[in-house]
């Protein structure tokens, strides 16, 4: 053979006499990568493949080691099988299935004549960690089907079997097959070198899980794990789960008196008062931003004729997420989406190209069907509220308004704290409207805008809307979690599918290109994931009740309705707690509730004309003039800071 060239990432290449495994290369570069190697990306892909497969010549190689972020991915995979191998030495009648990698971690369905218990967990890790010390290689075998099949059948797995039966069906010829010790495993990798390089997992639960996922099939026992590549990282992450806990939206919502749900509305949340003001303040503010960056905001309709969604397409790819009736023998649908019915409005009349951009803001109610069982709390409903808008331009000013939206998201997220995001570039979904040539446009007008904007970005193939691609936005929270919020998406087919028109400066008609986009995203969804963030500890402008009152004694409580009085005038939500309880109590009391400023009052203050100022962080300020601490109060409101907190010029 000839040599075999492999390409590094900079640009150097090694040669081999024969197709060499990343292993080999990564030992003609060094001992120390080889022993640190766990896998490999090649040509480009995101796709981690096993360290041991052939590489061709001409192959662009990138090495995984224990440093690469996808590391972990390869150290959980390899747990699943160090998990199946633990529970059938113990048990050796439980048979298993899968065992995949999820987000945060993995789990094994397994066939087991008893139900796994948290007891049955210690057993389980105990025995882990003793296959784990004994640094058991792995070893890849690429096995005929008909051999596989004969042995998983002697063995008596008879969901191995179906599985390569399946891959039989689809044409393969061969499957990989990973040893480690006496215990092997049906797996296509990658895994790590040996059972030593799994430092670190925890079983976390178990539920129940038909067979590839039909209800038709046998119930299986799932067992959920993790595992990370040391001790420490997984201490954080049961920390976090911890926190989490605590931290939980549908929890805080009930402590807060925010929120509630009732059976006989399925997925849709009835805000208290507590709640309402939350949800009013965030619409306040985005229509203070709509108003800066020059969008109009408009009214439409909650339900439409469904001829309507025909012709935008929903009907044909998003109806088994509507809802529809039936008014005077026609058939209607509540709108899941506000573009058609700004598509509508854009159509009413007609626009030169000096109107546009024209960007189009609607606060409209929607509803989407969503199954039962993906319902959880404010994060997934039936029934919510975007901070939705639409834009309509020219091809010449898609780059400029892409710009004005990050610049909107920017001072956004920087006012609620919301600092750490990452962007992902979603492109043509298999089920779609459009031809291919208008949706390389459309993809290609997102990626040139991220480099222009020198905004870093992942690709995430197949994930687009059904009409264009869009640019993801991925918020990461105070515990490392993500979540997608923002969104801006590049639409060319609706302005075509609803023959949208402007006159150009060569006075011909030409169509709009429509840009969908949302900041906080689902209004509904954004309080859930901000009240986990901030943990409750909302930003004074924000909160529901700004300012707590406590009197230490009754004497006092003439001088505590005055400043009352004067906060309530100037707008400031504020609650006097004159409730005959201990001073300590009521501090508590209003801690839990979260109430950003306290004002404290005693005998002292009144005769002074001073109040002592307790934050939510804990923090005391003495002898601050009562008209310097309703100034400071109305200051932060006004100014929509992130945090409550007292000026120092303004002790005594």
């Amino acid at each position: 053979m000839s040599n075999v060239n492999i390409i590094l990432p900079d640009n150097s290449v090694k040669s081999f006499d024969h197709e060499p495994t990343t292993l080999e290369v990564a030992n003609s570069i060094g001992a120390r990568l080889a022993k640190d190697t766990l896998g490999a990306k090649i040509n480009g892909s995101s796709e981690v493949i096993d360290y041991r497969l052939p590489l061709k010549d001409g192959t662009k190689l990138s090495i995984v080691t224990t440093k690469s972020p996808e590391a972990v991915e390869v150290v959980r995979h390899s747990a699943a099988h160090l998990m199946a191998q633990a529970v059938q030495e113990i048990w050796p009648e439980v048979k298993v299935t899968i065992g995949p990698v999820v987000e945060n971690g993995f789990y094994y369905d397994f066939d087991s004549p008893f139900n796994f218990t948290e007891e049955h967990f210690e057993k389980i890790e105990k025995k882990m960690e003793e296959i784990q010390k004994k640094d058991l290689p792995l070893v890849r075998e690429q096995w005929p089907i008909n051999r596989a099949i004969e042995t998983f059948q002697s063995m008596g797995e008879r969901f191995k079997v179906e599985l390569i039966q399946d891959l039989a069906l689809r044409g393969e010829t061969t499957v990989g097959i990973y040893h480690q010790g006496s215990w092997f495993d049906l797996c296509r990798g990658p895994h790590v070198q040996s059972t030593g390089q799994i430092k670190a997992f925890k079983l976390m639960s178990v539920a129940g899980a038909y067979w590839k996922g039909d209800q038709a099939n046998q119930m299986l026992q799932r067992v959920y794990a993790t595992a990370f590549q040391d001790k420490k990282e997984l201490e954080e992450y049961l920390k976090n789960i911890e926190e989490a806990k605590k931290r939980d939206h549908r929890k805080l919502g009930k402590e807060l008196g925010m929120f509630m749900f009732h059976p006989w509305a399925p997925g849709s949340p009835f805000f208290t008062g507590r709640g309402t003001v939350v949800y009013n303040e965030l619409l306040k503010y985005m229509r203070d931003m709509y108003f800066k960056y020059g969008y109009n905001e408009v009214i439409t309709p909650q339900i439409f004729d469904v001829e309507l969604f025909k012709t935008s397409g929903h009907y044909a790819n998003y109806k088994e997420n509507m809802y529809f009736t039936k008014v005077d023998e026609r058939d209607f649908s509540s709108k899941p989406m506000n573009c058609p019915s700004h598509c509508l409005l854009f159509g009413s009349t007609k626009h030169s190209y000096r109107d546009l951009p024209y960007r189009m803001a609607d606060f409209g109610r929607l509803h989407r069907y969503e199954v039962s069982g993906a319902l959880s709390g404010l994060t997934r409903v039936r029934t919510f509220c975007q901070d939705d808008a639409h834009i309509f331009c020219t091809v010449d000013q898609l780059q400029q308004e892409i710009k004005g939206f990050v610049e909107l998201l920017n001072e956004v997220y920087q006012k609620l704290g919301m600092s750490e995001y990452h962007v992902f570039l979603s492109t043509r979904p298999e089920k779609r409207m459009g031809s291919d040539e208008v949706w390389d446009k459309a993809e290609g007008a997102l990626a040139k805008a991220l480099e222009l904007l020198k905004i870093p970005f992942t690709v995430n193939p197949g994930d687009g809307a059904f009409y264009g691609p869009k640019l993801d936005i991925m918020f990461v929270d105070a515990l490392k979690r993500p979540w997608q919020l923002g969104t801006i998406q590049c639409d060319f087919n609706l302005p075509m599918s609803f023959d949208l028109k402007y006159t150009g400066e060569d006075n011909h008609e030409h169509h709009p290109v429509m840009l969908h986009r949302a900041v906080l995203g689902s209004l509904e969804r954004f309080i859930g994931v901000y009240l986990e963030h901030t943990a409750g500890h909302l930003p004074v402008w924000m909160a529901p009740t700004q300012v707590t009152i406590l009197n230490v004694t009754d004497r006092v409580n003439e001088f505590c309705e005055k400043v009352e009085k004067h906060l309530r005038s100037n707008g400031i939500r504020v609650e006097f707690d004159r409730r005959s309880e201990k001073l300590n109590f009521k501090i508590r009391e209003a801690q839990l509730m979260k109430s950003p400023y306290m004002i404290i009052v005693g005998d002292k203050e009144a005769e002074a004309g001073t109040v002592s100022i307790r934050l939510s962080d804990g923090t005391l300020h003495n002898n601050i003039s009562w008209e310097n601490a309703c100034e400071m109060i109305i200051k932060n409101r006004n100014n929509r800071e992130l945090k409550a907190s007292v000026e120092a010029s303004a002790q005594a």
